[in-house]
């Protein structure tokens, strides 16, 4: 069977170039006669994986030589507890931006650790937009600002990178992470799962700015502590060896491409064929305000929803999977993530035009 176009939110699809690589590397990887899966993480061959992977990312994103960046285990959701683990210190307070379904998650983690304040929420327009920045009421002694620059169900993303001035900005990329440049310095922590634009699940990248680690709330856990992860290498414990190695895959197809600044050129042409398919058409719409609308996510509904099921088995037959929406808000979701080829774009548009030309 022929490789489908796969719509996945995540774990989403892979380049097929990454995974004809990993294919012909699986039972023997250089000349080790064994696999990266079955290599020792302090071993030399893995270590070599590992300090390319570590040192194309940190290429491809510009990241400054102050900060670290781990691959860890967990989840971008264990990110929930180790950011106030870690930078809160002596403070108690944090400001969260609340902008949809994973901004919500976050905030109910780091209240068990802090008092939150939420600085701005869009939750009484449904989610549908990110808030500005002059909307914030922000606090006097927060210890950092955390926010999802991209919220996966919803499709909002936020236009602007917020200005908190000496206050470490903190934000869940999981959705929008290498899809494009991104100024680092601004961000005191950046984490992400990796099951969208870098790889398979089980792995999660943090890029921590040092002096931001190493002053762990009491009774933290070693494995929760950033400076345990950084001082070891990311090999405090056994890594996500395989994860790694598929990322650091990952990271060289996006270099071949052109780099951040190539995929977003990609990228925005994508999103830009879909939102123009559903905004010059009366049958689909998306709820999204223009202007905070993801390049990543896009969600849309029909305007019978009862041709709901039929819209799916037929876009399936036609190699255009996983195009249900997110159970808590229903209709459909495109996820066109870096490994989206145009061509599945491409492909969807056409099946859309032709399934209203059949429905409308």
């Amino acid at each position: 069977m022929s490789r489908v176009f796969n719509f996945s939110a995540g774990p989403a699809m892979l380049p097929q170039e990454v995974l004809e690589r990993a294919r012909e590397e699986m039972l023997d990887w250089h000349g080790t006669g064994m696999s990266v899966m079955e290599m020792s993480h302090r071993g030399k061959e893995f270590m070599s994986i590992a300090e390319k992977a570590t040192a194309d990312l940190r290429e491809l994103m510009a990241v400054p030589d102050d900060y670290e960046i781990l691959f860890l285990q967990g989840g971008a959701s264990s990110q929930f507890a180790m950011v106030p683990m870690n930078l809160l210190r002596d403070k108690t307070k944090a400001d969260y931006l609340n902008t949809g379904a994973w901004s919500k998650k976050a905030i109910g983690e780091a209240k068990k650790f802090c008092d939150v304040n939420v600085a701005a929420t869009t939750e009484a327009d449904g989610f549908s937009s990110a808030p500005a920045q002059d909307e914030w009421q922000i606090s006097a002694d927060a210890a950092y600002v955390h926010y999802t620059p991209n919220e996966t169900i919803g499709g909002v993303e936020f236009n602007y990178i917020p200005e908190t001035g000496d206050v470490p900005l903190v934000a869940d990329m999981s959705s929008t992470i290498l899809s494009r440049p991104i100024d680092v310095s601004k961000y005191g922590v950046i984490y992400a799962g990796a099951q969208k634009n870098i790889g398979p699940a089980g792995l999660t990248v943090v890029i921590v700015r040092k002096d931001l680690i190493g002053q762990t709330l009491d009774k933290t856990p070693a494995m929760f502590d950033y400076q345990v992860h950084a001082e070891a290498g990311s090999m405090a414990n056994t890594p996500p060896t395989y994860g790694w190695y598929l990322a650091g895959l990952v990271f060289e197809w996006l270099k071949e491409k052109g780099g951040l600044q190539g995929m977003a050129e990609i990228n925005k042409r994508k999103a830009d064929k879909l939102y123009q398919a559903i905004d010059t058409s009366d049958f689909y719409a998306n709820p999204v305000r223009p202007d905070c609308r993801s390049w990543m996510n896009v969600p849309f509904t029909l305007a019978n929803p009862d041709l709901d099921k039929t819209f799916l088995e037929e876009a399936a037959k036609q190699g255009l999977t996983t195009l249900k929406g997110h159970r808590s808000v229903g209709g459909m979701r495109a996820s066109i993530y870096n490994a989206m080829p145009e061509a599945g774009v491409d492909t969807l548009v056409e099946f859309m035009a032709d399934f209203e030309k059949r429905n409308g």
